[in-house]
């Protein structure tokens, strides 16, 4: 039942049309292309072991529970269940991963925050923020690198972009992009009042170098300057930190990492692709949205989520309508549930 509900067949064709493509000549000159095909080999070949996996757990419950009825044996039935509960996890995160079927899902994700206004309030939030989602991907085994860094006003950051690396790592983390909202009692206001801030997330499929994208040199805009940060290696005494301005969109993408101006002009012209793509990516899912007749709009300008701790505690996904009281836990990175409605919506 399993391998058909999830169209094993279709995969197993997806793996051959990749294994043809991973013995073209042109594949083996190119490191970077060859290493695209064999993540997406390996992600697909992972699908089809875990259905095959899942389809003979269900087989051996179905056997465990007849056994149990024809043995009228009670003590077996705490045994089922929780085999059943086990199962269910196991099916909800396959679910998930097929879900996970979008032309960049399985690159790597660029998330850039930006704090709204409000000074040291609002860059407090995008700095949580930024926890959030380190915390996240922590329990869900990507790893996490700065590539841009501003420090914030008195708390927290003014913007950050982090690099996040793994299987599905763009398709985990497209369902962040957009507005974010806060509302609580501020720990920077003396007479203890409630404050509303804002942040903005941006995220962005990771590009590697080979993917072709029309930019031309006549539209772009590139400063250098000193890199800043929070101290010791992310400080540098020279102008090696690199600023790019894609004029025709108004685009800008920063990289301040390596102290090599060199390696960031590089790291930032990949981020300003990927910027690029995000745009049409995101035009196709509002195309998509459209079709079914969907009005709410996906997109970094919209309000997508609220986060309130005050006077209630609530966080309320406005795309989805997914909501839970547990505010704290969505804090320390348990925002999957969100990921999955979310995922269901653009699918």
């Amino acid at each position: 039942m399993l391998l058909t509900v999830f169209d094993v067949d279709a995969l197993k064709i997806e793996i051959e049309k990749k294994r043809e493509e991973s013995l073209k000549p042109e594949v083996y000159t190119n490191p970077s292309i060859a290493s695209k095909i064999n993540k997406d080999l390996k992600v697909m070949t992972s699908k089809v072991e875990g259905l095959s996996s899942l389809e003979g757990r269900v087989k051996d419950i179905s056997e465990y529970i007849i056994l149990c009825e024809l043995e009228g044996d009670e003590s077996m039935v705490s045994d089922i269940d929780s085999s059943l509960e086990l199962l269910k996890k196991e099916i909800f995160e396959l679910y998930i991963n097929t879900l996970l079927s979008g032309e960049y899902d399985n690159n790597n994700a660029l998330v850039k925050i930006h704090s709204g206004a409000g000074g040291t309030e609002a860059c407090d939030w995008a700095g949580m923020l930024q926890r959030m989602y380190q915390m996240f991907a922590d329990k869900n085994g990507f790893k996490v690198s700065v590539q841009d860094y501003i420090d914030g006003d008195g708390a927290g950051v003014k913007s950050v972009t982090l690099k996040v690396e793994g299987d599905n790592a763009y398709g985990y983390f497209k369902s962040e992009m957009g507005v974010h909202r806060l509302v609580r009692i501020s720990p920077f206001d003396s007479n203890k009042r409630r404050h509303t801030s804002f942040a903005s997330v941006e995220v962005m499929p990771e590009i590697n170098q080979d993917v072709s994208v029309d930019i031309r040199t006549e539209d772009l805009k590139i400063d250098v300057y000193r890199s800043g940060g929070a101290g010791g290696q992310h400080v540098n005494t020279t102008d090696s930190a690199v600023r790019i301005t894609h004029i025709p969109t108004g685009i800008v993408v920063a990289c301040q990492q390596e102290r090599s101006q060199i390696k960031n002009r590089e790291t930032a012209m990949s981020m300003l692709k990927s910027k690029l793509i995000a745009l049409e990516i995101d035009k196709k899912m509002q195309e998509s949205l459209a079709l079914k007749g969907d009005a709410k709009k996906i997109e970094w300008g919209s309000q997508i989520r609220s986060y309130v701790f005050c006077p209630y505690t609530m966080v309320k996904d406005h795309r989805t309508n997914f909501e839970t009281s547990d505010v704290y836990g969505v804090m320390d990175g348990n925002i999957k549930d969100f990921v999955f409605e979310f995922l269901k919506l653009v699918n």
